[in-house]
């Protein structure tokens, strides 16, 4: 059962992954564009900065997935190395606990925004591209943090409780 949500989970990580990855390529190669536009053909291209800064916004908001799924988020815990081992543990579970915390409170807080957003049909100056979908973008990478998380500390548990000779089928 947990090895298929470690596939399962791996799936979905090379997934935001890709995207993460597709979202800085393109912001660079917009970046890229435009600035031969402008200092070669004294021509820019006006959304340019609206929608590198969306395909930032995607970046990093697909790509913190894998990070928090791997625990290699920033955290300030040099104090908290030097702890004993089960203080540590402890101080670990109640950061991990209160990330998933901070990522349920942000997503419902979201939430209203979105949909009076698509309600309204929101849009951007310069590239008339719908606000929705990068607002979206941070509480649904918000949640899929916390998920990963979450799941991440269900299933550490789960195989500390089990027998050694694995699950039971």
């Amino acid at each position: 059962m947990i090895e298929s949500i470690h596939r399962a989970i791996g799936w979905l990580l090379a997934l935001t992954r890709t995207l993460s990855a597709i979202f800085l390529i393109s912001s660079v190669s917009i970046n890229f564009i435009n600035i031969i536009g402008r200092y070669v053909f004294s021509v820019s291209i006006s959304w340019a900065e609206e929608i590198m800064l969306f395909l930032m916004v995607g970046c990093v908001f697909t790509g913190c997935c894998a990070v928090a799924w791997e625990g290699r988020h920033i955290r300030m815990d040099v104090m908290i190395s030097a702890l004993p081992p089960k203080l540590h543990a402890f101080f670990n579970l109640l950061s991990q606990l209160a990330l998933i915390g901070a990522a349920a409170t942000v997503t419902i807080f979201a939430y209203p925004v979105i949909i009076e957003l698509a309600a309204f049909n929101e849009r951007s100056e310069a590239a008339n591209f719908p606000l929705v979908i990068p607002q979206a973008m941070v509480p649904i990478g918000y949640s899929l943090m916390g998920l990963l998380v979450a799941i991440r500390l269900l299933t550490s548990l789960r195989s500390r409780t089990e027998p050694s000779g694995g699950p039971h089928t």
